[in-house]
């Protein structure tokens, strides 16, 4: 355990963040996914008791939105139960989403609960001596998050975990940052990331440590005008060679930067389901020249290396400053300090001045925040200039200590200074700083507070937050839109050349014809309009709109949250619990629920605070409220959660027999009659085929569903009694929303399935039914091209007019406008902003095909495929569950299915139910005559 203790404060060290050097066009906004998965004995760590065998990490970037997935599989090599624990660390700015454990075929979810019920879970268990915790902390650029769970001899345990940020735009680039660190090679080793942009990708780059040397071989990119592929697969002995690699595997950075066109318009407007998105970052635009205020703290908690790197950041950024921009000085402590007492141009004798007062800050005293703050905002106020934008730059490290100390006097006293006629930035040196009064005074003055983490590199994160301030394009940006409700942020007091204004709302009665944007601003001197003559909102088959709108709602319901108090804050605060449960997102307001198997605990995840303190070290503190010391409980006493097992399914729900799956109501199917089809042997004559006669039926419905008898007294002496067989059968899982159980359903019969129709993009793919598996063979058609791609599990087959070409390796293949990549058991198709990935299983020495989609269309979209999750609600009558769907009330019985949509399938519970009443529609709507 000392030695997991030991590796945890090596882990709490790790910087995990790279900063943009000065000749970097920018600084970017980095998407960070550091996944690590950790598996731990009781008594020691050995490295031979367990093995990760796959790391997978899959992300996909639409419209600036990533969600990103990340699977770690394990196994207990052990003759004996091992403590397994999954770490990951995630953006900060991302929302977890999902998170399940598979273990012994079951599916363990965590649920997104109120904080305050989640809470009370956690205390229950503490209280009961249970090993619990909030195992959640901050790091530079990310937070963790961690459950553990105890896996048997010999068997294996799969983690998978959900998040989705939207991307920032930051000095002309968004960047995608893979932290790879698994700990030991990994035989199945992925990282796969998808890119799609309707604006167009305008390049794309592959950079950090495991883009170089041994490992640029294992990196296959390709870019088309809307969309991009990053694929990772470096092998066993590839991650042991590169830079910082060895016996323990990768220890680097996968860095994936792009950016997409830009012109002098309204930008772009996406909408799909009623929502929309805009972005809006025109470009060729004149910088408005500057006034800026730096407001540095030279208290004596600045002392040494606080101070050293203030200066040297003072300095590169004084260099940069434009001969059209005017700025000031001002140093405090106890006193304040000034270079000048207005502001003065940025001439070159100016800044060489300036920087002479810079090389002379010398830290003392204590600290004035409120004098500083109210000195600086006057500077600006004094001396207004037209076609100018202003500014005001605070750096501190500690609480007011001098003067008014009081932090609300403080925040009131600087607003009523500044009156939003300018922007204030608090840049909060290290963790001891009270960052949230530092966040909520920024908040409350169109600003945004950052902290500066005592690193080696301080004064470039200093010099790098101004590079973000320093060209201002455009001032009082007012966004309007005729025709919506529920905007996000609408006005902002200034645009900076490199960044972008995103602003997500409702389409009123989903009426494009009446939604109207505009943009006005101030550029420079004029006043200038944004308008669209050629269209605005273009619809778009992407289904993150939504889920766009809600993550911005979400982020500026909590800013506003900060900034308010009273009846006002407590109206705020629910609207976002209430968004953030709709939508399962883990925000300050939430936790997850992780439930686990029984004889374990319930952990909570939580999202900390941006101005939470870092966690204490391993036995050092009980931040994590353990019963006793270390990271887990010895008491003996456990939850008593209900475990769902096997045979607590298969009680409830006597549906498969003979690999026939039984559906209640089936009876009303078209052409069934209320009967089991039987299928007798060829070459039995008298006996006829198809069905049992009612007479001798032994299928008839019951209230769990039919079954197949096979106790049958015929008296046929002339021929030898019939092979009776059940017709192939395959169950399709319906998620539900609010991570309720799925729905599940069969289809029967060798038939082919309607898997997914877009009638707009001239696009529909097509399954045929193989057995009781999955699929023997899909079609994906696609008719502006003239072109199929039939898959099968041994090719790929492109029909090409009269032109046939069939693939059986690994190959990146382009199909007109659509490009397919096949791998060992995979095919990755995609067109346009629809990404279908078909996977290749194998049961019972036959091969199958089972599709999924990973990029979601939305709009007009059709097919079992296109179905989205259901909301239902339980209504319990007697001894037959039923379920409220869409205000009807259908048949259900407890059940499992495999899900196989995963890459290792697993069997997940679900309300078993008849094809019609889970799809509320006819089955034969999902049906086609040819493949």
């Amino acid at each position: 355990m000392d030695a997991l203790f030991g590796f945890k404060r090596q882990l709490l060290r790790h910087p995990g963040y790279t900063v943009t050097g000065a000749t970097m066009e920018g600084t970017l906004i980095r998407v960070s996914i550091f996944g690590l998965l950790l598996a731990f004995g009781s008594t020691q760590t050995n490295k031979a008791d367990w093995e990760i065998y796959s790391f997978h990490i899959n992300s996909t970037v639409s419209g600036r939105y990533a969600t990103t997935v990340i699977t770690s599989r394990v196994v207990n090599r052990k003759d004996e139960s091992k403590e397994v624990e999954f770490h990951v660390r995630i953006p900060k700015n991302a929302f977890i989403s999902k998170f399940r454990m598979f273990m012994d075929d079951q599916v363990y979810d965590g649920v997104v609960k109120a904080k305050e019920a989640a809470q009370q879970q956690y205390s229950q268990a503490v209280s009961r001596g249970e090993s619990a915790g909030i195992v959640s902390s901050v790091g530079r650029t990310l937070e963790e998050f961690k459950t553990s769970v105890t896996v048997a001899a010999l068997k294996k345990v799969t983690f998978e975990l959900t998040y989705e940020e939207l991307l920032k735009r930051r000095l002309g680039k968004y960047e995608l940052q893979i932290h790879a660190r698994p700990m030991q090679p990994v035989k199945d080793f992925k990282v796969d990331v998808y890119i799609h942009e309707k604006a167009c990708i305008n390049f794309l780059d592959v950079r950090g440590g495991l883009s170089t040397n041994a490992l640029a071989n294992a990196i296959t990119k390709k870019q088309l005008d809307k969309q991009a592929w990053v694929y990772f697969y470096p092998t066993l002995e590839q991650q042991k060679v590169c830079e910082n690699c060895g016996e323990d595997g990768m220890n680097g950075d996968l860095v994936i930067v792009y950016d997409v066109n830009r012109h002098r318009s309204l930008g772009d407007i996406k909408s799909s389901d009623g929502y929309f998105v805009h972005h809006f970052a025109p470009s060729s635009l004149t910088r408005i020249p500057k006034n800026v205020v730096f407001v540095i703290d030279q208290s004596g908690s600045m002392h040494g290396r606080k101070m050293e790197q203030t200066r040297m950041a003072l300095l590169h950024i004084l260099n940069d400053l434009a001969e059209e921009d005017y700025f000031g000085l001002i140093t405090f402590d106890s006193r304040i300090m000034y270079w000048k007492r207005e502001l003065v141009q940025a001439t070159p004798d100016n800044v060489e001045s300036a920087k002479t007062f810079a090389r002379n800050i010398q830290d003392r005293g204590s600290t004035n925040i409120n004098t500083a703050l109210l000195e600086g905002s006057q500077m600006l106020n004094q001396q207004p200039r037209e076609g100018s934008a202003s500014i005001l730059i605070l750096l501190t490290d500690g609480d007011p200590t001098s003067g008014v100390t009081n932090l609300e006097e403080i925040q009131s006293n600087v607003r009523a200074a500044i009156q939003d006629k300018f922007p204030l930035y608090c840049l909060g040196f290290g963790f001891d700083v009270n960052f949230g009064f530092l966040e909520k005074m920024s908040l409350q003055n169109n600003g945004v507070a950052r902290r500066i983490y005592e690193d080696s590199d301080a004064d470039l994160q200093l010099k790098g937050f101004y590079d973000e301030v320093a060209n201002p394009l455009l001032t009082n940006v007012k966004m309007t839109y005729e025709g919506s409700a529920n905007l996000t942020q609408t006005t902002f007091s200034q645009y900076y050349n490199g960044s972008e204004i995103v602003v997500a709302g409702q389409i009123t009665n989903n009426d494009i014809e009446t939604f109207i944007p505009k943009v006005v601003a101030i550029s420079r001197n004029a006043s200038i309009i944004f308008t669209d003559t050629n269209g605005t909102a273009k619809p778009a088959d992407d289904s993150n709109t939504q889920r766009v709108w809600a993550y911005l709602t979400v982020k500026q319901l909590l800013d506003k949250e900060l900034q308010l108090s009273g009846s006002e804050k407590e109206k705020v605060k629910s609207e976002a619990l209430r968004l953030s449960l709709k939508y399962g997102f883990v925000t300050p307001l939430t936790s997850m629920v992780v439930t686990k198997p029984t004889e374990e605990t319930t952990e909570v995840l939580d999202k900390p605070s941006e101005g939470a303190p870092p966690p204490p070290q391993p036995g050092t503190g009980s931040r994590l409220g353990m019963a006793s010391p270390g990271l887990r409980g010895t008491s003996g006493r456990r939850n008593s959660q209900r475990r769902i097992t096997s045979s607590t399914v298969m009680k409830s729900s006597p549906d498969i027999q003979h690999g026939y799956a039984g559906i209640p109501g089936y009876s009303g199917q078209p052409g069934l009659g209320g009967y089991i089809p039987v299928q007798y042997s060829p070459g039995h004559p008298g006996l006829g085929g198809g069905f049992f006669p009612p007479a001798h039926s032994p299928g008839r419905m019951g209230p769990q569903g039919p079954f197949i008898a096979m106790d049958y007294d015929f008296t046929l002496p002339s021929v030898a009694p019939p092979t009776i067989s059940a017709p192939p059968a395959i169950r399709f899982l319906l998620q539900a929303e609010n991570h309720s159980l799925p729905l599940c359903f069969d289809v029967i019969g060798r038939s082919i399935i309607r898997l997914l129709h877009l009638p707009s993009a001239g696009v529909s793919v097509n399954g045929e039914v193989y057995d009781d598996h999955g699929f023997s063979r899909i079609a994906v058609h696609f008719d502006t091209d003239g072109i199929t791609v039939f898959i099968d599990t041994g090719a790929v087959t492109i029909k090409d007019g009269q032109t046939v070409t069939r693939h059986t390796g690994q190959e990146h293949i382009t199909a007109g406008s659509a490009v397919v990549i096949k791998r060992d058991k995979e095919v990755d198709i995609t067109a346009g902003e629809t990404r279908l990935l078909i996977l290749l299983h194998g049961k019972n020495g036959q091969e199958f095909l089972w599709p999924t989609l990973r990029q979601h269309p939305s709009g007009n979209a059709e097919g079992i495929l296109a179905v989205k999750p259901v909301a239902y609600e339980e209504v319990h009558q007697g001894p037959i569950t039923k379920l409220k769907l869409n205000g009807e009330e259908i048949d259900v019985s407890r059940s499992s299915a495999m899900d196989y949509c995963m890459y290792s399938p697993v069997r997940a519970p679900c309300w078993l139910t008849s094809a019609d009443s889970a799809l509320q529609a006819p089955l034969s709507r999902f049906t086609v005559s040819d493949l």
